[in-house]
């Protein structure tokens, strides 16, 4: 099946205003294209990028997700073989430095890998959420689900005194005054 070209006038391809030229920069389309055409060369121009891209947001926007399923899937075996090529490269190497940074960068790659396929895994199988009621409001909401039953009256509690600086008989421990000296224990002997 053809996909056909929207046609685009000049109007649509160049903004009159300062500000519908800055959301246009801005948008991520735009920057996106901005991006591959800095990395992969000139020999596409940005507006064919750009309009590439618009037409693959349009199919996601469809829920067509074929694309960005294929490339988490690529990116997960590019950080694959990134992680395996680094980690060779750490084994040959005999300055510690060298091959800690070797290591470290591989164990990234396979982080990143493992991270790319869990997204994989979200997408191709969504969690299932099991819900009883599911309120979802933008704003202020307030659900009313039957009558509610009364409040519970709250028990007044009665306040005890600390019970800590009582003695066994009843009579308050005095802090401020001294007390008698204890007996010296005479079984004990100093250590020469």
């Amino acid at each position: 099946m053809a996909v056909k070209k929207k046609p685009t006038t000049k109007a649509a391809v160049k903004p009159r205003t300062d500000e519908e030229m800055a959301g246009l920069i801005t948008s991520p389309r735009v920057q996106a294209a901005l991006t591959i055409h800095q990395w992969q060369g000139s020999e596409v121009g940005i507006n064919a990028y750009a309009e590439e891209l618009s037409t693959q947001i349009d199919k996601v926007n469809a829920g067509d997700m074929k694309r960005p399923e294929a490339m988490l899937l690529m990116q997960a075996c590019t950080l694959d073989g990134l992680f395996n090529n680094l980690a060779r490269k750490a084994q040959i190497q005999s300055h510690m430095p060298h091959y800690e940074t070797f290591l470290r960068l591989a164990l990234k790659a396979q982080g990143q890998c493992r991270s790319t396929l869990e997204t994989l895994s979200a997408i191709k199988n969504p969690p299932l959420i099991f819900a009883k009621q599911a309120n979802i409001s933008n704003g202020h909401q307030q659900v009313n689900n039957g009558i509610p039953a009364p409040a519970p009256h709250a028990e007044e509690i009665k306040k005890q005194q600390n019970e800590l600086l009582e003695q066994t008989h009843g009579e308050r421990l005095d802090t401020r005054t001294t007390s008698a000296a204890i007996g010296v224990n005479s079984d004990l002997e100093t250590v020469e």
